[in-house]
């Protein structure tokens, strides 16, 4: 079964930056994409970014396209967010997800907080 393991949350000031990391592991970890996602308190979950892991291709939600980077290092099996020109309104606890060909992003991470002061 695979776990992924959230970090790199944290208190930063607007347009500051911050790397989060999400680390797989089990037997067996081939996930067709890799995903971001945020829930602000009283908001619902919303997409963040995401990548295909053997591909690299990336999606972005408006919001975030030109500030956020999303990459990842196969080897180890280790997804990034890289966050830059952070805004208040980016404050939200963040979440890792996977999901296989065809599927939704099922499995999930326990999220780290993100906290932006203006």
């Amino acid at each position: 079964q695979v776990q992924l393991v959230e970090s790199g949350g944290g208190l930063v000031q607007a347009g500051g930056s911050l790397r989060l990391s999400c680390a797989a592991s089990g037997r067996t970890f081939s996930p067709y994409a890799m995903g971001w996602f945020r829930q602000a308190p009283g908001r619902e979950r919303e997409f963040v970014a995401a990548i295909t892991w053997r591909g690299g291709m990336t999606n972005y939600t408006d919001s975030v396209k030109g500030r956020f980077t999303i990459s990842r290092d196969n080897a180890k099996n280790t997804v990034y967010l890289q966050m830059s020109s952070l805004k208040p309104e980016d404050t939200a606890l963040y979440y890792c997800a996977s999901r296989g060909f065809g599927r939704n992003f099922d499995t999930w991470g326990q999220g780290t907080q993100v906290t932006v002061s203006s």
